[in-house]
């Protein structure tokens, strides 16, 4: 029987009609034990311009060429070599540099909004650090003393710790490491500040002072708790004004269009008459009414994308929030919290809020989203304190 090694292969400096391009070349047995040559194009000189440069990007094909390989042997690999496996495998849009076609989903990748945010996550913050270490190398209470001394929010460093996770969960998936260390790291994502939350005077004082489309858009959000790439994400083909209803059919996050974040965010969502009414008055003035036009439309894009929300919010809604003298932090994902918040503090059904925000299930929205209002708690605080003297006065 012939016995695994590892192919380290070899790279050679090849000459092609288009200029030279680095050339990486490997053996592979066939089922009837005979040997095949092969070879795959790395890049080319002006991509790698030195023979380093091209040996580490050809580190994550030896990775997949030597799967077969015992895990012994791919326990040397790099942390690096790792990564850029994982980079070519599980984020395929943002390793071939496109952006998905509108509607594309694969449920074993990543949304490209997901995707992009994992690389950065891994070129600023897990390669600089662990770029040279063997997979064998790598110790939980080493990440987690890193992690410590990193001046990240909480949320940031349990993000990094997930995504060091995922990177050694593939490594076992492929075989090439029989532990995940990442699993015994301890790090909190507990917030250290509460999100700030609207009163109902607050949101009625800044719908005032925000001018249209942000006026309508804001209306929209905030009592519908849209995300927001749901919410710049909507065509006039989602608004059903006959029967009084939004479907989430879409989410834009950095101009790339997507599928909902899950299946239970594809809901459909009840649409008060006054909300139908602002949305008619601004599709009978937007020059963009067609069924698959956006409904907050670009005008610097010709109507051709929607608006860009962190624009949108810098240009109308700062101003209008300082206009409106309120002093709380305000974003588009505040008025999710104030919509889930306003629910519970009128002691809606937990199940009716959970399906109104499309959460998978009812803890995300207790825990994470709804707030007590403080007229509400002394409220309850003052029932038990009733009932509890007038009981001692009796038994006196």
């Amino acid at each position: 029987m012939r016995r695994t090694r590892y192919q380290h292969g070899s790279l050679k400096l090849a000459t092609r009609k288009n200029g030279k391009v680095w050339e990486f070349r490997w053996r592979e047995v066939q089922l009837d034990g005979k040997i095949r040559r092969k070879n795959v194009v790395i890049g080319t000189l002006g991509e790698y311009p030195s023979e380093s440069a091209a040996q580490s990007a050809a580190d994550s094909i030896r990775l997949t060429i030597n799967r077969q390989t015992p895990t012994q042997a791919l326990k040397q690999a790099s942390v690096e070599a790792l990564v850029k496996h994982y980079r070519e495998q599980e984020l395929p849009e943002i390793y071939h540099d496109r952006l998905p076609e509108p509607g594309e989903r694969d449920d074993h990748h990543k949304a490209y909004s997901t995707q992009y945010a994992y690389e950065v996550y891994l070129k600023k913050r897990i390669l600089p650090r662990w770029r040279s270490y063997r997979l064998s190398d790598v110790k939980a209470v080493d990440v987690e003393a890193w992690l410590k001394a990193l001046p990240l929010a909480r949320g940031t460093k349990a993000k990094i710790r997930n995504i060091m996770s995922a990177l050694f969960s593939h490594a076992i998936r492929w075989e090439w490491a029989d532990k995940n260390p990442i699993r015994s790291v301890r790090q909190s994502a507990k917030r250290l500040r509460t999100p700030d939350v609207l009163t109902s005077e607050e949101i009625a004082a800044l719908l005032g002072k925000l001018p249209e489309p942000l006026h309508t858009a804001v209306e929209l959000d905030a009592f519908t708790g849209l995300r927001r790439g749901e919410l710049i994400g909507l065509q006039w083909q989602d608004v059903d004004f006959e029967n009084l209803l939004v479907h989430v059919r879409r989410s834009v996050v950095m101009r790339v269009e997507g599928t909902p974040k899950t299946e239970a965010s594809a809901k459909d969502l009840p649409l008060d008459a006054a909300l139908a009414e602002s949305l008619l008055k601004l599709k009978l003035v937007s020059p963009y009414q067609q069924p698959t036009d956006w409904v907050f439309a670009s005008p610097e894009m010709k109507g051709k994308q929607p608006w860009w929300p962190d624009t949108m919010w810098r240009r109308y809604g700062k101003p209008a929030v300082t206009a409106a003298k309120i002093t709380k932090r305000v974003a588009f994902h505040t008025f999710r919290h104030t919509y889930t918040t306003l629910l519970t503090q009128n002691n809606e059904d937990v199940k009716v809020v959970q399906e109104l925000l499309r959460h998978a299930n009812s803890r995300i929205t207790l825990d994470l989203y709804a707030q007590a209002g403080m007229a509400g708690k002394r409220e309850a605080q003052r029932k038990v304190v009733e009932m509890v003297l007038k009981r001692g006065k009796a038994v006196a």
